[in-house]
């Protein structure tokens, strides 16, 4: 295999994963906005989020996790001097961020799943935009490299966040209306 046909596998399982961080978030929105439900919705809405999230996390998102991890090893692996390249180092940092967004989201599955709701569904949602700063981060870091001018960068990923985060709000003062 080349290194494109690696890029390409790793660019498919980075996307398979990032659908999973998406998705997770959102089941756990959910799942905790059915406690408010009668007994029996509660007890059948329980089950089948138990179920799905269980589901996403063995058949998409750690099996992703993985995958992404080991084709951009074996990118590094091929080109080892991106290793020198700041651009580079940052974007592991992020990864290592969002291997660490990962292994929360899995602690707060496991949390679910014994019945411990340690977060609002207003909380769930605003740790659901986390994955899509982290997206972004990455993306355009990659994409850009050493063009960023890394102050701008940093500015520019704040106001990005703060985008999203009263974006979240404004969303839930329209649904509360």
């Amino acid at each position: 295999m080349t290194y494109l046909h690696f890029k390409a596998l790793h660019i498919i399982f980075v996307v398979s994963w990032f659908a999973g961080l998406f998705y997770m978030p959102r089941l756990f929105v959910y799942h905790t906005e059915a406690r408010d439900k009668t007994e029996a919705e509660r007890q059948i809405l329980f089950a089948q989020f138990t179920k799905m999230e269980k589901l996403l996390w063995n058949a998409i998102m750690t099996p992703a996790c993985w995958l992404t991890i080991i084709f951009g090893s074996i990118m590094l692996y091929i080109t080892p001097a991106w290793l020198d390249q700041d651009w580079m180092r940052l974007k592991l940092l992020f990864v290592v961020g969002l291997l660490a967004y990962h292994s929360f989201t899995r602690k707060i599955l496991l949390e679910l799943r014994r019945g411990i709701f340690r977060f609002s569904s207003f909380q769930l949602r605003l740790f659901n935009e986390i994955a899509t700063i982290f997206l972004f981060s990455i993306v355009f870091l990659v994409v850009l490299k050493n063009t960023v001018d890394w102050l701008w960068g940093v500015l520019g990923l704040v106001i990005f966040a703060v985008l999203m985060m009263t974006a979240v709000r404004i969303v839930k003062r329209i649904r509360e209306k």
